[in-house]
């Protein structure tokens, strides 16, 4: 019996949202075809249905993953506005949450490391979402070429800082040390986002 395009397009995306939530737990290598298909409730050969290799489900769930950040920060925008849809998401950023749950937050917290040891196949994935990420994250102070690069420069500097703090904090486990690194940027970083973001 032949899949209907509708059911076969819902199981590729359902593979798609496993594979981002699983390699952002994992690790690109350490999450493979016959796991995220498992975990998918499918068979292992099914995988080549949707997908030619695991680099292309890799770019796929990277891409869902950003994805999902950017509607998150738009919702939050159009219901509240611009400044609180950034301390928002600075907040939640450096929540115990999002250290203990890695497949469902930041991909470059989560895969920046492998971003990089595989940049010949998935850096332009990686550098689309965080463009995505700076843009929203960026918010000028006039009009001028000079406002709209310090804007971009303050929005790099920011989420750098954040994804440094995050993969630290992942890297010491729980404990004093976690709870002083992100209480340090919680500091650091909201007066600094209201001057630069309202």
């Amino acid at each position: 019996m032949r899949v209907s395009r509708e059911a076969a397009a819902e199981s590729k995306s359902r593979v798609v949202r496993v594979a981002s939530k699983m390699i952002r737990e994992r690790g690109v290598d350490a999450a493979s075809i016959a796991d995220v298909m498992q975990a998918a409730g499918m068979t292992h050969g099914g995988f080549y249905k949707h997908f030619d290799s695991k680099s292309d489900v890799v770019r796929a769930a990277v891409r869902f993953a950003f994805d999902d950040v950017v509607q998150r920060f738009d919702r939050r925008k159009a219901e509240n506005g611009e400044a609180a849809a950034v301390a928002t998401y600075v907040a939640e950023y450096l929540s115990q949450e999002h250290i203990a749950q890695p497949g469902i937050g930041c991909p470059v917290a989560a895969l920046g490391a492998d971003a990089g040891r595989h940049s010949d196949w998935l850096s332009g994935e990686f550098a689309a979402g965080a463009e995505e990420l700076i843009e929203r994250v960026s918010k000028p102070m006039g009009n001028s070429s000079h406002d709209k690069r310090s804007a971009r420069a303050a929005a790099i500097r920011t989420l750098t800082q954040l994804v440094g703090a995050v993969v630290i904090a992942r890297a010491v486990g729980s404990g004093p040390l976690r709870d002083e690194i992100l209480a340090a940027h919680v500091d650091g970083l909201s007066p600094n986002t209201e001057a630069q973001f309202s």
